[in-house]
């Protein structure tokens, strides 16, 4: 190289390097991880927040307290379980002793008498509070027709079965991926002597739901029309409930779920999780919310802690192509826009909604975190296998409280034997 091509690649290097030192640096993804909550009030000021909601204890959210008191140790937080939420959170949310935070369920946002909650509630989405609803998946986000955002998601749920893994492995039975593969196993159970292969709580509609209703929710994401129709009760609505109630009365028909057995479970959560610990019961259907609860029964099952065995939560498949997950939200929090203490409430929410504290807090109860990135409790293991395609967010669909209410009960009474599929569908829009 010659003298005068050396010095010209010299002062190119020169601007290059001065160029690259002058411009604004970007954090990687990791780099901000690493970075985490940052404080944006004076971390010395004294404050308190009280968040009220229907859990008898919320140990979850009290861990997340303390975490918080770390960045102000002079605000004081604490949880309230208000009895009978459901019916006196309008009248808390008007009083002098009013709530900085509280629990808020997807049906409040179309039940009547609720509409003074959200006109409560702070705009979540106003970028002067910084929060990050972007670690949140887009799709389980209630917005106005203005793109505010009155409440944030804190846990999901989903529906399953609690799978006893130590029999399948014992019997030597594989745990069913299609519908085909359910029978089966059902019928080796059978063989095997287990005299309720698959159990559930009969009440409510839900009975099998998680058999049946992630096919249903597939018809209607798959129609233009379908939840439209069914929300207008529209004549021939009750049609694109068909498939799903023959589904639900081909499994009856085959007799792997005893109604006696069902009938005596008193609840949907403590009843069921002791049962199942019992140990002799294959396949129970739950939602999210029940296995929110395993964990801290183990210890309080005397079956269980005598002869403990594995267990996960997996989706039930009710086809041949494999299950659906079905997400919606359980329970998701609002800022009381009214707060005395609107500050570290909002300051609060920040910390909290971040992708490491939402998996952290649903961890912690066994739940399903709202987050774009997902960490999930070891006994949800699978759902992580799930392809984006077999995710339907219950929201999507646009079906109506009193629409989604008729399928269930149409679902009920055909598994129950009081209607035929042809009577629940002709029915359908005055199932009581």
């Amino acid at each position: 190289m010659n003298g005068k091509k050396w010095i010209l690649c010299a002062l190119f290097l020169s601007a290059v390097l001065l160029l690259s030192a002058c411009a604004p640096k970007q954090e990687s993804a990791a780099q901000k991880a690493q970075t985490g909550f940052v404080p944006a009030l004076d971390k010395n000021a004294e404050g308190t927040v009280n968040v009220v909601g229907h859990y008898s204890n919320f140990e979850a959210l009290e861990a997340e307290f303390n975490r918080f008191t770390a960045y102000y140790p002079n605000v004081k937080l604490s949880y309230t379980c208000l009895d009978n939420y459901n019916g006196i959170i309008v009248t808390a949310l008007s009083s002098s002793e009013a709530p900085d935070i509280f629990f808020t369920y997807p049906w409040m946002l179309t039940r009547e008498g609720y509409g003074a909650i959200f006109e409560a509630a702070e705009d979540l989405s106003d970028p002067k509070l910084k929060i990050d609803l972007g670690c949140i998946r887009e799709s389980i986000l209630t917005r106005n027709s203005a793109g505010s955002v009155w409440t944030v998601p804190i846990y999901t749920t989903t529906y399953g079965m609690l799978v006893n893994e130590s029999i399948f492995e014992k019997e030597k039975i594989a745990v069913p991926t299609t519908y085909t593969e359910l029978l089966s196993a059902c019928e080796a159970l059978k063989k095997a002597g287990y005299a309720n292969p698959v159990m559930a709580h009969n009440s409510g509609g839900f009975l099998l739901l998680p058999l049946y209703y992630p096919s249903f929710c597939a018809k209607v994401r798959g129609s233009e029309t379908a939840a439209a129709d069914m929300n207008a009760f529209k004549e021939g609505a009750g049609e694109n409930m068909r498939d799903a109630l023959e589904l639900a009365a081909d499994f009856m028909s085959r007799g792997y779920l005893d109604l006696e057995s069902c009938n005596q479970l008193e609840n949907d959560y403590n009843a069921v999780i002791m049962r199942f610990f019992e140990g002799d019961v294959p396949m129970m259907l739950v939602s999210a919310n029940t296995v929110s609860g395993t964990e801290k029964r183990e210890s309080q099952s005397e079956a269980f802690t005598a002869n403990p065995f594995r267990y996960s939560f997996r989706l039930v498949p009710g086809t041949d192509e494999g299950p659906l997950f079905v997400n919606t939200v359980s329970m998701g929090f609002a800022v009381n826009k009214n707060s005395k203490n609107l500050a570290f409430a909002n300051e609060f929410m920040r910390f909290l909604v971040t992708t490491e504290e939402m998996n952290r807090i649903a961890q912690a109860k066994r739940m399903v975190p709202p987050c774009v990135d997902m960490s999930l409790d070891k006994v949800y293991g699978t759902l992580s296998q799930v392809s984006k395609d077999k995710i339907i967010n219950l929201s999507e669909l646009g079906l109506s409280e009193k629409a989604d209410g008729q399928v269930r009960i149409a679902a009920w009474k055909v598994c129950n034997g009081e209607m035929t599929v042809d009577e629940a569908v002709a029915a359908y829009g005055s199932l009581q």
